[in-house]
């Protein structure tokens, strides 16, 4: 009886042991995650004034949902053209090509918003740019870091740089990685916060991404072998949801909240801000 105790007392011990190892290999991809959310999230619903939607959020994540289904649908059901490896990789480039696209341009939407609303709005719009910044700052921190992880280790091969700062090159790359992807997705999802400037921005900037990334794929081969209606309704099918949703989205604020571009940029006898 003491011995199947003892030996239950081990395997207990192995499993706390085993749990404590994968907690450990978790929780720095999780805080890299938790990060990019907390930097990348909208906060424009702490504004006393701000228009929070339920509606609205519930249809970008309806949306969001369906076409994560019919890219799931369209994997399993069609042979890929390329390995899993090289289908996932197009995916991620394709992510951190939107991100890149938004890099350049929000800040020109931003800059012809502001200086497009009447002088009296404009403080109050430029004193709302910090949200917006601080994702564009995040978005290329981490791809700062995660461009110094390879300098490191060539300077580490070449040089003999030793055991820390061949540590330092891996964990610069893997976490600059893991930020970067994550970063690039949150980013592009809310827009980079340009709601906590107004509501309508993101409505009028996801088409435009959309839209765009539309031509990348237009020049890309497919990543499936798939007949041509399928492969016509899965290149259009993202755009003109978007495209119309948004216009559903700007319809929605501006009948049930008062929020419109005219109004934004105060070209209305009644400015909603």
């Amino acid at each position: 009886m003491h011995r199947n105790a003892r030996r239950r007392r081990d395997r207990r011990g192995d499993d706390r042991d085993r749990v404590g190892c994968l907690g450990l290999l978790i929780m720095p991809p999780a805080f890299l995650v938790g990060l990019a959310v907390a930097i990348h999230a909208s906060r424009h619903h702490e504004r006393p004034d701000a228009a929070t939607d339920p509606a609205i959020t519930w249809m970008q994540v309806a949306r969001t949902v369906l076409g994560l289904a019919a890219t799931g649908w369209l994997l399993y059901t069609y042979p890929l053209r390329e390995g899993a490896g090289d289908v996932l990789e197009d995916r991620l480039v394709e992510a951190l090509v939107s991100a890149l696209i938004l890099v350049g341009v929000t800040p020109l939407a931003l800059t012809a918003f502001v200086l497009a609303a009447r002088p009296p709005l404009r403080p109050v719009y430029r004193r709302r740019l910090g949200g917006p910044l601080t994702s564009l700052g995040a978005l290329f921190a981490g791809a700062l870091l995660y461009g110094l992880g390879p300098i490191l280790m060539e300077q580490d091969q070449n040089g003999g740089g030793g055991l820390l700062l061949g540590l330092a090159a891996s964990v610069l790359f893997l976490s600059g990685g893991l930020f970067s992807l994550a970063s690039a997705i949150l980013a592009v999802h809310h827009a980079f916060r340009t709601a906590e400037v107004h509501e309508v921005l993101p409505p009028l900037l996801s088409p435009v991404l959309v839209w765009a990334m539309f031509v990348v794929q237009l020049l890309d081969n497919p990543p499936v072998t798939a007949p041509l209606w399928v492969r016509i309704t899965f290149l259009f099918g993202p755009p003109l949801s978007v495209t119309a949703l948004s216009a559903w989205e700007l319809r929605r604020l501006r009948v049930h909240h008062g929020r419109t571009l005219r109004g934004a940029l105060g070209r209305e006898p009644a400015v909603a801000v």
